[in-house]
């Protein structure tokens, strides 16, 4: 078998295998990856450097800040404030929990705000007697529609400015009307689509008006050393670039420097860390690299530039719902690996493109097309499988086809009023 034959076989079975959920998909990941391996697609080397360090840093670093809050009761006492604002009604707090989400996705990035707002979600759900997974499944497409709207949103935002010299103001711009509207739309449906999964009982919503929220906390002092090492790493966050340092760091040094204040012993802080989520993210990574090795991704690139044959409405439209479907329906190519191979394409393709639109249009829809496409599966992006795991810990188990049942219908929603904003705004008139 060649080297192609061998890494489709092993993606094939591999996503098989986690659709079927008959193995854990930390196992089918890793045991994937690492056939990869043994086959000689790629080396030791080229495994390792496959492995997004960035990504795993920013989640441990988030995780460890996130559970030491947890321990405070902040959680739960957001979840009540949350409830008795919406009188307890609880579609009126999925749309607020929701709205919070997607705009700080925009503005942290969207793993680090589902890593906070998770937990509140659970305890919301448990409050109000309604279903926790529907609700779980609500906040993480809502989180990645929001983090598409700027540069520190979703990781193929990063990578796409760097390599276009894009600054965040222009990619705000540009993109963030599409985020804005996709959110709009999907506010709207969240009754239609999530309406009957959400049916609390009265005796419920009184006792939530009931609740005296001022003794939710129960560490005060604590609550106060992690708010304040919180607020530090998102103004780090924001000021990454004058600053120079990645997301990743930013968020190990809060990691530390909660532990040194704290005292705390460090093997309880880190045996909360959601390891299996991370081992995910090594195999899904090293499997994406597999597939890049066979140069895959790029025959598909070349493929639509041949397809589109210099029309710049077909090139955009293409690249969007091929990077959605590309991204969003297989889990081993998830969004990162995808934009870092399909961006040399794109720049080919914008010089070869006839119109008087400007060819940067081409980096919009890739933007929006990789995002917006990691809403399709439950593990099309990181948030996702976060959020999945995070729910497995807490006894309650997402499916892949359960995801899939109500991603699929938003990211449709979503592609479409996004393609509706490219097409009005850059190639209609």
């Amino acid at each position: 078998m060649s080297e192609l034959q061998i890494a489709l076989s092993v993606f094939a079975v591999t996503y098989a295998l986690i659709i079927s959920e008959k193995v854990h998909k930390t196992t089918v990941a890793l045991a994937g990856s690492m056939t990869i391996v043994a086959l000689r697609v790629l080396d030791t080397e080229q495994a390792f450097e496959a492995i997004h360090l960035d990504v795993i840093f920013l989640l441990t670093g988030m995780m460890v800040i996130a559970n030491t809050m947890a321990g405070t009761g902040v959680f739960r006492w957001m979840a009540i404030s949350a409830a008795k604002v919406a009188n307890g009604n609880p579609l009126r707090v999925l749309i607020l929990l929701y709205t919070i989400t997607a705009v700080a996705s925009a503005f942290l990035d969207n793993v680090t705000t589902v890593v906070l707002i998770a937990p509140v979600t659970l305890v919301v759900a448990d409050t109000l007697g309604v279903k926790v997974v529907p609700m779980l499944i609500a906040e993480v497409l809502a989180s990645n529609i929001g983090g598409t709207a700027t540069l520190i949103g979703d990781p193929p935002n990063i990578l796409i400015p760097s390599h276009a010299d894009i600054d965040f103001v222009t990619f705000l711009w540009h993109v963030g009307p599409a985020a804005v509207l996709s959110l709009i739309a999907y506010l709207a449906g969240l009754r239609w689509l999530f309406g009957n999964q959400l049916q609390g009982s009265a005796e419920a919503r009184e006792r939530v008006m009931q609740i005296d929220d001022s003794q939710l906390i129960t560490d005060v002092r604590l609550l106060r050393i992690t708010g304040a090492v919180m607020v530090a790493v998102m103004v780090g966050f924001l000021f990454q670039g004058p600053l120079g340092y990645e997301p990743a760091a930013v968020a190990l040094m809060g990691a530390a420097a909660l532990m040194l204040i704290t005292g705390h012993d460090p093997h309880e802080m880190l045996r909360k860390v959601e390891w299996s989520t991370l081992f995910f993210f090594i195999g899904l990574f090293i499997g994406g690299g597999g597939l890049e090795e066979v140069s895959l991704l790029e025959d598909i690139g070349e493929w639509a530039t041949e397809v589109t044959g210099g029309s710049v409405v077909a090139a955009s439209m293409l690249i969007m719902w091929m990077s959605a479907i590309l991204s969003g329906l297989s889990g081993f190519v998830d969004n990162i690996p995808y934009t870092a191979t399909v961006l040399p394409i794109v720049d080919e393709m914008r010089h070869g493109l006839d119109g008087p639109t400007s060819p940067d249009v081409l980096w919009w829809s890739l933007a929006i097309g990789a995002d917006m496409g990691g809403n399709l599966t439950v593990v099309a992006a990181s948030a996702n499988v976060l959020v999945a795991n995070l729910a497995a810990r807490n006894g309650h188990r997402i499916t892949f086809m359960e995801f899939f049942r109500y991603g699929a219908i938003t990211t449709a929603g979503t592609m479409t009023t996004s393609s509706g904003y490219i097409w009005l705004r850059y190639l209609a008139f």
